[in-house]
């Protein structure tokens, strides 16, 4: 009997971020009241009212001195503007998702398009989507009911229309929609605000039921997510069951089951999944005992058995300490031996650090000497079993484990975890390929286990997998808080020729060269190299497509803004010639700007061509006679000098 938990299972990031709100104000000693349910689970919105949160159905029902805040699900905009008329202290806990949706629908709406919303119009997160609508909008929660609508509505059909989904729409069902729309309306915009973890959460379930004899779906019934869980898994299996919490478990189906699937919606806190799991473990090992179980007789002959031959484990306790071997007493008549070279892994260490008389050693036993009176053992050897089995299970429930490089090798490295080395392969021991390894030596890394081989004691790790898992996982984050304008600090991952990629948290975005320096450049590396640290800010987004571009350049750095504040008309100052015409030359007064000496303005005296009276590289004084910042023109004159010059003779 199996039991798999979906990685995807429990809180959401816009569920997290509601519930941490509300108990970092009860935290702060404040009294606080929720618009409607915090979260559709009613477990959580139980224990939170245990703790003194209470439920209000309007603002009016809050009172000087009391904390309201807007639940995950989100509001219309009527009712942020009567909380704001009404001066209640408001802490907005909208899922950042469900936010960036609002945004959008307000100003497509406001451009006078027609809004379709994909969602169920009774869902709260609805309701507050269509708060934000100002022009026609319509919704629907499935193709059929779509189709309805365009039949009912056919001038939507020719005019521009924004398309929006709720954050927990089906994603199969979002799929099929939408080529009925780009099939009928030729002007949609369309934007898949399905949030990230919702379809991760659909497709993982959907593997896993159908994978499974059994499948636990957690969570609330009136929780929109859970219930597309519970149907997307009943689809693939037909013993699928939701339930709300540990009393509703189907004991009787589950000692049936062979392979069974649990996950959970978003709504659902990790404590019940947890319980579930417990009690279902219990279960499965009283299930296993009772199959297995040996008469009082045949276990104490089989422990006796197992204890005193080869590679058996013993309990101990030490009874002397020399310098080059360890006494224990593991009570029998034999005298237990541990060599040094079997105390521990590491050749330097001395027995009186790592043991004293006293401590009680778990051990396996490696030789009986009967005729000598002696059991030679091994703590290494235990502690690497003990550690394969840990290794073994890491393996099963996909868990993350700790371990030490200790070795670069051909291919890879090796990390020691729990005593047993695993082999991390190059291509799962960075983000990327082609990545240094010389920096994992001696380092801590985090890893899965993605390999076993039983027969071997071989097993193969994956850095990668857990950096990945992060990454993403700062990537919702940083496209749930995102805006344009923000700035962040960031380290140069790699150049272009068109650009530099920067980390800015998880998240790569890229500086344009364009947008490197204010001066033109050749190549980004006359600006910056891999591994700089930089701040830059966010020029433009593009979620659908993962893009984000990036500004490096200052504006107190424009050469423009230092040419107005230091260089106005009239300045007279020193220029160098960097440039030939027939009309005249051309003089760099800062760099990133050059202005023109008309052939006119070369001399007092007529001058055919200006090669005969300059040449590049030369440097001549000037005087600023004109600026142009629209055409960006600036006009220079040495004649102006040479006037002046003649008026002071005089």
């Amino acid at each position: 009997m199996s039991v798999t938990v979906a990685k995807s299972a429990g809180f959401c990031f816009g569920v997290s971020r509601a519930v941490n709100i509300v108990e970092k104000l009860l935290e702060e000693g404040k009294r606080v009241y929720t618009l409607g349910p915090i979260i559709h689970n009613r477990h959580m919105v139980d224990e939170l009212a245990s703790r003194g949160v209470k439920i209000a159905e309007t603002p009016e029902e809050v009172k000087n001195g009391e904390t309201l805040v807007i639940r995950s699900h989100g509001v219309p905009k009527s009712t942020t503007d009567l909380i704001e008329q009404l001066g209640i202290e408001c802490r907005n806990a909208t899922c950042p998702f469900v936010l960036k949706i609002h945004k959008i629908v307000a100003e497509h709406s406001a451009a006078g398009e027609i809004i379709f919303i994909a969602g169920d119009e009774k869902h709260p997160e609805v309701e507050g989507i269509i708060g934000h609508c100002s022009s026609e909008y319509h919704t629907y929660t499935d193709c059929t009911k779509l189709e309805e609508i365009l039949n009912k509505f056919p001038y939507t059909k020719n005019k521009t229309v924004c398309v929006v989904a709720q954050t927990t729409f089906d994603v199969s069902e979002w799929k099929k929609s939408l080529k009925i729309l780009q099939k009928v309306c030729t002007n949609a915009k369309i934007f898949d605000t399905i949030c990230s973890a919702t379809s991760d959460r659909q497709s993982e379930a959907e593997i896993l039921a159908s994978h499974s004899d059994l499948m636990l779906v957690i969570g609330g019934r009136h929780s929109s997510n859970t219930n597309k869980l519970f149907q997307i898994c009943k689809s693939k299996c037909r013993e699928t069951y939701l339930i709300e919490s540990v009393k509703e478990l189907p004991l009787s189906a589950v000692k049936q089951a062979n392979r069974i699937g649990i996950t959970a919606g978003a709504s659902t806190p990790a404590s019940i999944i947890k319980e579930v799991l417990v009690t279902m473990t219990e279960e499965i090992k009283n299930i296993e005992e009772s199959k297995t179980e040996p008469s009082e007789f045949e276990a104490l002959l089989e422990e006796s058995f197992k204890n005193y031959n080869t590679d058996g484990r013993v309990h101990g306790v030490v009874v002397g300490v020399t310098p080059t071997e360890v006494r224990v007493d593991v009570g029998r008549k034999q005298t237990g031996i541990i060599p040094l070279d079997e105390l521990s892994d590491d050749p330097s260490a001395k027995p009186e650090d790592l043991v004293k008389v006293g401590d009680e050693l778990d051990l396996v036993i490696m030789k009986t000497n009967d005729q000598e009176g002696t059991i030679l053992l091994s703590k290494r050897r235990f502690d690497s079993q003990k550690g394969w089995d840990t290794i073994v299970k890491a393996e099963e429930d996909k868990s993350i484990i700790t371990g030490v490089v200790t070795e670069i090798v051909k291919g890879g490295v090796i990390a020691l975890s729990n005593g047993v080395k695993v082999f991390i392969p190059a291509s799962q021991a960075t983000a990327t390929r082609g990545e240094s390894l010389e920096g994992l030596l001696k380092q801590e890394v985090s890893f899965r286990i993605i390999e076993i081989t039983k027969q071997r004691r071989r097993a193969v790790g994956s850095i990668r997998s857990v950096l990945n898992d992060e990454r993403k996982k700062k990537a919702e984050e940083f496209w749930a808080e995102a805006e344009v304008g923000k700035k962040y600090t960031g380290t140069v991952k790699s150049l272009t020729s068109y650009g530099a990629f920067v980390d800015i948290g998880g998240i790569d975005g890229m500086i344009h060269i364009s947008e490197l320096s204010w001066s033109r450049i050749k190549h980004p590396s006359e600006v910056v190299n891999v591994g700089d640290t930089v701040e830059v800010y966010i020029k433009a987004l593009d979620q659908e497509k993962g893009k984000i571009s990036l500004g490096y350049k200052k504006d107190e750095d424009n050469p423009w803004e230092i040419l107005k504040n230091q260089y106005p008309v009239g300045t007279e100052c020193e220029v160098e010639v960097v440039g030939l015409t027939q009309f005249g030359a051309f003089a760099k007064i800062i760099p990133g700007i050059d202005g023109l000496i008309h052939v006119s303005q070369i001399s007092n005296d007529r001058v055919e061509k200006p090669e005969d009276v300059l040449s590049v590289g030369q440097k001549v004084n000037v005087k600023i006679t004109a600026i142009d910042f629209d055409k960006k023109r600036i006009s220079l004159s040495m004649k102006a000098l040479l006037d002046n010059a003649e008026e002071d003779a005089e």
